[in-house]
Parts: C-alpha cells; structure tokens; sequence
C-alpha cells in the first residue's frame, strides 16, 4: 500500500499538466488524476500527462468532474444515456494511456434535499454495465461515498452490490465527516471492495485540514482497519487549496502519513 497525492488537492493551484510534475516532486509514488473538463477528456491529453512526469510516479486511478455526464450514465433516456457513455470512454481511453487502475465515479448528485435513491435494481444494473466497459480499457470501477450523491449513507452499496459483482469502491474519510456517519460504516459494507482510499484530516473546529499531527483524525485506526480487511489498494490525500498553504505542507502530509503507514503494512 502507498500513501500518495490528488491532483484534486491542487486544483484551482495548477493544471494537471503542472500538477502530476510537482506530485513527482515532493516524492509522491502514486497519485490520482482529477480530469478537470472535456478538453482533458482524451487521449492526446492523457499522452500529455504521461509526458510531465516519470514511470515513478504511478496513476493509481482517475476521477471527473461529477456534473459534465456521470448523471447522465444512469438516465433512463437511451440517447442520453450513449452520449454520456461515449464521454465516458473517452476518459477510460485516457485512463488506459495512463495506465490507470481504477476510475472513481460518484453516479447521480442530490440535486435536491428531498432526493432519495431507491431504485436499487436499476442503478445496480446499471453500475454493472458500467463496469463490463470499464473492464474494456484494462480498470476497474470504484463507487465513492460522497454527502451529495448517489452513496450519501451507509446502506447504498450493501443494496447494490449484488447486481454490480466486479463493482469496487472508494472510502472518503472527508465525506463520511459530511454525510455525519462515521467513515467506519461505510468500510465496513465496502469490505474487501475498498480499492481507494481518500485521506484528509479535520482541525479542532471541525473542518476539513492536512494531514498532520495537529489534527484530530486518527489515521493509525484506519490503517489498521484497512490492514484487517486486507486492503490492496492505495492511498491518496485529497483536501481542497485552501487547506494549506505551500506545496511543502503537502509533502510534510505525505511523510507524516507514510511513517504512521510503515508502522502497520
């Protein structure tokens, strides 16, 4: 297991082209790509990364952004449906490239408070198509729990996941703060699916921070649970800019946790 970097953390900071160079730099092994927008949505865009940075540093799995056509994946329009799916594997064709391992997908957002999702046997269906063409391009499809969508509780990918049986998923500890259920509950359905793991840390006033010894989450617990659950997937800090101040703290976060890592895998 590796402890590594979102592009994400930087996002609004650097480009992507930029990002994965200063990733490498501050000693990150892996990392995942957050593509930004269509423009990056390609191949030639993938042989762009590939070309800022070294065989060093590993694509652990890319990421969208959620609105420009994950929704539209499970629309029940067919038209709709195939253009959102060729967007789609324009992404998986560029993940290919960068010989990503996984793509982390969040589904439908929670447009509203009064959303729910229970059409469990349609959406698990559907997440199971998705991962037969996922598989296409040499990945694996991960489901994130994320406050405002499709696995916002504890619960959703336990009434799923027997209609998705290769669908794997990504545990965010920042998210599990949000929805206001404790990160455990979601491990502990995800089970041995857990492929990725997002890392942040909260300060005394309850927001979200860089990993550190000056935060309150406890990231020796976490490893421990996922050593349990014989986790082989890796690690990657994702906060957001304003969370710290210099690419420095970052790799300050990165040792910080790798040394709690060592202690445990």
């Amino acid at each position: 297991m590796e402890i590594g970097i979102s592009t994400a953390s930087l996002f609004g900071r650097l480009y992507n082209e930029d990002a994965v160079k200063a990733i490498e730099e501050l000693d990150a092994r892996v990392c995942e790509v957050f593509l930004e927008t269509y423009s990056e949505y390609n191949e030639d865009y993938a042989r762009l990364l590939n070309s800022r940075k070294t065989n060093n540093l590993k694509v652990h799995s890319i990421h969208t952004l959620n609105t420009h056509f994950e929704p539209q994946l499970f629309s029940p329009c067919e038209r709709t449906k195939k253009d959102a799916v060729e967007i789609f594997e324009n992404c998986l064709k560029a993940g290919k490239i960068l010989n990503a391992s996984y793509y982390t997908l969040h589904g439908k957002a929670k447009l509203k408070k009064s959303t729910v999702f229970t059409d469990y046997k349609q959406i698990g269906e559907d997440m199971h198509y998705l991962t037969q063409i996922t598989a296409r391009y040499g990945m694996k499809l991960t489901l994130e729990n994320v406050e405002w969508a499709y696995y916002g509780k504890p619960g959703f990918f336990t009434q799923i996941k027997d209609y998705a049986p290769d669908l794997c998923c990504c545990l965010d500890v920042k998210q599990a703060r949000e929805s206001g259920y404790d990160y455990t509950h979601y491990l502990e359905e995800m089970g041995d699916r857990v492929k990725t793991v997002h890392l942040s840390d909260v300060d005394e006033f309850g927001k979200t921070a860089l990993p550190s010894e000056k935060g309150k989450f406890d990231f020796e617990e976490l490893f421990k649970k996922l050593a349990y659950n014989g986790f082989n997937g890796n690690c990657v800090i994702e906060i957001y800019k304003e969370n710290f101040n210099d690419l420095k703290d970052l790799k300050y976060a990165l040792e910080y946790l790798r040394n709690i890592k060592e202690k445990i895998f």
